[in-house]
């Protein structure tokens, strides 16, 4: 392409965004009008969204953990039950209590026995199973009511299945939006040149998040996760989006007037927030091939609330910048951020010890964290601020001992090899009990699935042995056994829940006539039968329910797994194991897949981005080493302290903070690489960073506190694990580009230069070709727009923009005022062949 054309083409890209910027600015208050639409379409979403609580439900299809949970919601009723420790009571009042809570409306049955796994220690434990189903509120009402029957005594009651985290955790991310608005306005004040700038910054903000949160209704549900923390980390990601722009217009505003100002400011930030957005949904995206699906959940609204800030900037602020343009004016105060010159200077003088020690840690923590003990089950965390449902389970399991449950589902309709399991499984020293129909009593002296004769069923029920007969060989008919027809009748055995089920039928359809008191122990004794195979038997599976006390992601609760699995196979082909420790099996399958696919999309995302901005190889490749040397040494930590980190918040901080943050390595480098074409490398890298650190501050600060402050106020341990991480990842993050990577630019300067690609510019070049805004001080010859075309010796003051070759005269030097504050003087020397033109000329 020839040199013309290249500029030509820039020409055309610049017109294209004026163009752009100019209809945008023009149509505000239509654009005001669309989005007042969609914010009331989204407001009344917003509570429509509906929120999934069960991480396990985003396990891949293929699963056993997802495929047990999908059949046994499809098979089989499951009600959810509440545990009630009473203290320091004896059993007598124990059993007294139980008849009480039976009585609470919503409750269908309390489990207390007089033995050590209901009463130890002057403590009982109560078990009860709740009538309602899928109904959280009516369920915290109910247990509201057995608490009530319990005042004055000393208890403690959790559940499992009854979660009402959701809404605990909603007060708490109210708080901590609340606390966060509050940093994020210190921060801007801190930060920002006008008072008024920051109503606008909030204003933008807001309408980006609800514009994000309702349209989460497209997507049908989204997880507990991604609701909790979407809005404070689509503030703090996106919050550079506006103040870019509005800095762009504060410069704009010194040569023109407010409306030029705005389009011209418009013009030039659409393309530069573009390229700054573009990292940040590298890395979230990347989030979006996990095979724990929720991370797709994740990405999408995380992506999706980037690209609604980056909207509401490019189409709302312009409008807002525009109409309180005089208030900004009178409310422009100085800034407050100090200046780092010293801090730049002690910088530049480490450069030769500094990056060698980076790179000894980040080694080090490279293989540090990879040694990390991750969690995969969530209530293994210990939690900071623990809740009131956590502390009961803790001192339940101090008395009596840590108890979870392992669903064993097999073909249904054959209770004999159902008994044979059962009897097998309870020998292995981790199995606590075993419930199934095989094995459940229907008195002191009958199991449920027991078979019995016309004689022995006589008895059992008091009915005529005649009848009984008759009953035996009528069932033996329909179900083609005719050994009840043709033979002794009394060697036709049938299982007992089959015979009291087909009893009832045939009592319902008539043919069967019993009087008053047996008519009722049929019935209620079916209403038992059937509870009980609604809940262990349907017609495709069984379901037998063991409890195990070894912890859930211990190497004992694993060896147990395969030991049951091993057991069942003996007398099934197919088999499904359900439990908590199944599905930390599970993620810690998909665990190593993920992150390893999140790692290698995010890095070459990020090359990739990085390579066509900075057009060249060496740039990314620094930039990338330095922020994921922060992952590393963010993720080496918890292995330092001996904690073990939710496998979750590895899995998205890493993506995030590698994606986010590398805009802080970004801001810096590009201004290192425009001020070292006038000014030498170690100049150039500590004005960069004291130029830089504003930025820097306002981003990285609001991020960091942002992290923290989730940490340290969210009781769920996923949520304060995500923000503990994110915000020790971006301070170090932080520190690193503020002191590492100066340091590693300025050693790898050459290997910079030498891995450009593109058209290298030549001396000439670099000193000649300019583009200025403000005051300036011309004395040569100028070539090119200066609000207007211009070819000719120039000396004097020029007010507007510079878009031209300028070749300096006897002088030698050009005063550019890009404010009235700032002042940048450039000293260049032109080829000899340039001066002696100028010379004739003049």
């Amino acid at each position: 392409m020839k040199k013309n054309d290249v500029k030509n083409d820039s020409r055309k890209d610049n017109n294209l965004m004026v163009k752009i910027a100019t209809f945008i600015v023009d149509k505000r208050r239509a654009f005001y009008l669309i989005f007042a639409l969609a914010l009331v379409l989204c407001v009344i979403s917003i509570p429509k969204v509906q929120v999934n609580n069960d991480i396990s439900s985003y396990l891949p299809e293929e699963t056993e953990t997802r495929r047990g949970l999908t059949l046994m919601d499809d098979e089989f009723i499951t009600y959810d039950t509440e545990k009630i420790m009473v203290t320091t009571i004896t059993t007598e009042t124990a059993e007294k209590l139980k008849d009480k809570l039976e009585k609470v409306d919503g409750v269908k049955e309390v489990e207390f026995e007089n033995d050590d796994d209901h009463y130890k220690d002057s403590a009982a434990l109560f078990t009860v199973t709740l009538s309602v189903r899928d109904d959280l509120d009516r369920e915290l009402e109910i247990v509201n009511d057995l608490k009530a029957q319990l005042d004055g005594y000393d208890f403690y009651a959790y559940s499992d299945s009854i979660d009402d985290s959701s809404k605990q955790l909603e007060k708490e991310m109210t708080v901590i939006l609340g606390i966060a608005l509050v940093i994020i306005i210190a921060v801007l004040l801190f930060t920002s040149k006008s008072f008024m700038e920051v109503p606008i910054f909030l204003i933008v903000f807001g309408v980006a998040a609800l514009l994000n949160m309702g349209t989460n209704y497209l997507l049908g549900e989204i997880s507990f996760i991604t609701k909790s923390v979407a809005v404070v980390l689509q503030l703090a990601l996106a919050i550079d989006y506006a103040i870019i722009l509005s800095h762009r217009f504060a410069e704009e505003k010194q040569t023109k007037n407010a409306y030029d100002a705005i389009v011209t400011a418009l013009s030039k930030a659409i393309l530069e927030i573009s390229s700054s957005s573009l990292t940040t949904l590298a890395g979230l995206a990347a989030l979006m091939v996990m095979q724990l699906r929720i991370g797709m959940d994740m990405g999408l609204v995380l992506c999706k609330g980037i690209i609604c800030s980056l909207v509401t900037v490019f189409f709302i602020m312009p409008g807002l910048l525009l109409a309180f343009s005089d208030k900004i004016d009178k409310t422009t105060h100085r800034s407050f951020v100090p200046s780092i010159e010293k801090w730049c200077k002690v910088v530049i003088k480490l450069k030769n010890i500094v990056p060698y020690i980076f790179i000894a840690i980040i080694a080090v923590g490279a293989v540090l964290s990879s040694m990390s003990n991750y969690a995969f089950d969530a209530t293994a965390e210990q939690l900071k601020k623990p809740t009131e449902n956590s502390i009961a389970k803790r001192k339940v399991d101090e008395i009596f001992g840590t108890d979870h449950q392992l669903a064993v589902i097999v073909p249904s309709g054959d209770y004999d090899r159902e008994a044979k399991v059962i009897s097998l499984v309870e020998e292995n020293p981790s199995i606590n009990s075993a419930l199934g129909l095989a094995n459940t009593e229907l008195d002191d002296d009958h199991i449920l699935t027991e078979k019995i004769n016309a004689r022995e069923t006589s008895k059992l029920m008091n009915i005529d042995y005649d009848l009984c007969c008759l009953l035996f060989q009528a069932y033996g008919a329909e179900h083609d056994e005719y050994s009840a027809i043709f033979g002794d009748v009394n060697d036709y055995e049938v299982p007992i829940i089959d015979l009291f089920m087909y009893v009832h039928e045939k009592m319902d359809l008539g043919v069967i006539n019993l009087d008053e008191d047996q008519t009722n122990d049929i019935n209620d004794l079916y209403d038992k039968l059937t509870d009980a195979k609604d809940q262990l038997e349907s017609d495709n599976y069984s379901r037998i329910i063991f409890t195990y006390k070894c912890d859930i992601e211990s190497d004992e609760a694993y060896q147990m797994l395969k030991d049951v699995r091993s057991d069942v196979e003996k007398y099934y082909d197919e088999c499904l194991l359900v439990s908590d420790s199944v599905n930390s099996r599970d993620l810690g399958d998909s665990f190593g897949g993920d992150n390893n696919k999140i790692n290698l999309i995010t890095i070459l995302a990020l090359l990739l981005i990085l390579m066509f901005t900075f057009r060249s190889a060496g740039v990314p490749v620094l930039l990338v080493l330095a922020i994921q040397g922060s992952v590393w040494i963010n993720f080496s930590i918890p292995f330092l302290t001996g904690q073990r980190l939710y496998f979750l918040a590895y899995l998205v901080v890493s993506s995030i903070q590698m994606g986010a943050t590398i805009d802080y390595a970004i801001v810096f480098t590009n201004r290192y690489l425009e001020l070292k074409e006038t000014m030498d490398n170690k100049q150039a890298a500590a004005t960069a960073l004291n130029q830089s650190f504003p930025t820097i501050l306002t981003s990285g600060s609001i991020l960091t506190l942002a992290g923290f402050l989730i940490g340290m106020i969210s009781t769920n341990a996923i949520i304060s694990a995500l923000g503990t991480v994110l915000g020790r990842g971006t301070l170090i993050s932080i520190v690193i580009v503020m002191m590492v990577l100066p340091q590693i630019v300025l050693l790898c300067d050459k290997f910079i230069e030498k891995t450009a690609f593109g058209k290298k510019a030549t001396d000439k070049d670099k000193a000649a070709k300019r583009e200025m805004s403000g005051i300036m001080f011309v004395n040569g010859r100028v070539r090119g727009h200066v609000s207007g075309f211009m070819d000719g010796v120039f000396y004097g003051l020029v007010k507007g923009d510079i878009d031209a070759k300028v070749e300096l005269g006897n002088q030698q030097d050009l005063l550019l005022t890009e404010s009235k504050e700032d002042n940048i003087k450039i000293d260049e020397k032109q080829e000899d062949e340039d001066n002696e033109n100028n010379e004739e000329e003049q």
